[in-house]
């Protein structure tokens, strides 16, 4: 028997027993919700949940008016910007010399940079714990040259500028990644015009370069202060003992405390912050193309 029907055309009822679009969705959709928006509401539940009973917002009351929560978050915010202008700074350095000054191993590099990233935060601190630490190599070679006692003058990583200049190595590669996906798109005969009519290299850096990485400096900066602002691994293993930031807030009321009322607050809190500043990461990411 002929079949009539044109090739790619369905016989009206073939499609009777598809399943639904949106049935498919539900089960991944199921599993975040128990994964993760479950326990999250439950946070939000036990921060309006007093250890008296009862709903209150008392505990918003209790934390907010804290000298060790409002201490926190001015740590936390100041050492999040500082971060973010040092890998900014330096990332831009490092990414112009890797895509525009030729030098044996740059392609390594650049490859490096991605495997950087997959990186734990902690390797890092632990790295620089040997150079820089108590009894690092850097406290080790001075008292070696002097024959000076103690420790050595090296006393700084137990320190904020400690946990800003670990932050600053960890997080730079996260501004060095789309900045030179960005270079990789600019045409080099730009540059040699600009280089021809006299343009100086700084110049070429300001008017050439600068208004192409604008795009990538933003987007790697918002993700930088995003995840500088909810590290809490540096802070701890720098054993920055004086330096307390929302998350550390957060492990000592819950942890130390035993105040989950309090530790919740402050992590709904560091949530909100941390929301909104990523969807500003988004909104720039997706004008940027990174």
């Amino acid at each position: 028997m002929r079949d009539d029907c044109p090739q790619g055309e369905r016989l009206p009822g073939s499609r009777r027993g598809a399943v639904p679009a949106y049935v498919w969705a539900l089960p991944p959709v199921a599993l975040l919700g128990l994964v993760f928006l479950y326990p999250l509401a439950l946070v939000v539940q036990q921060s309006v949940r007093p250890d008296e009973g009862g709903t209150s917002l008392q505990p918003y009351a209790d934390v907010f008016g804290s000298a060790s929560f409002r201490e926190a978050l001015g740590t936390t915010v100041w050492l999040a910007v500082g971060a973010t202008v040092g890998c900014l700074v330096l990332g831009f350095a490092l990414a112009l010399i890797i895509a525009f000054v030729p030098f044996p191993g740059g392609k390594a590099v650049a490859r490096f940079i991605d495997v950087f990233l997959s990186f734990p935060s902690f390797l890092i601190t632990l790295a620089l714990l040997f150079i820089y630490g108590t009894k690092g190599m850097a406290n080790g070679l001075w008292t070696d040259a002097t024959g000076a006692g103690g420790d050595g003058p090296f006393q700084f990583l137990t320190t904020p500028w400690g946990v800003l200049l670990a932050e600053i190595t960890y997080f730079t590669p996260f501004v060095m990644r789309p900045l030179l996906a960005a270079f990789s798109q600019i045409d080099t005969a730009q540059l040699e015009v600009a280089s021809s009519l006299g343009a100086r290299p700084l110049r070429v850096v300001r008017q050439v370069i600068l208004p192409e990485a604008l795009p990538a400096l933003a987007a790697g900066g918002s993700l930088v202060l995003v995840m500088c602002l909810n590290e809490f691994g540096i802070v701890l293993f720098t054993g920055a003992k004086d330096v307390t930031t929302l998350p550390m807030l957060v492990y000592s009321k819950a942890m130390l405390e035993s105040d989950y009322p309090a530790a919740c607050v402050v992590a709904v809190v560091n949530i909100a912050i941390s929301v909104g500043l990523y969807g500003l990461y988004r909104v720039v990411s997706r004008r940027a193309g990174a």
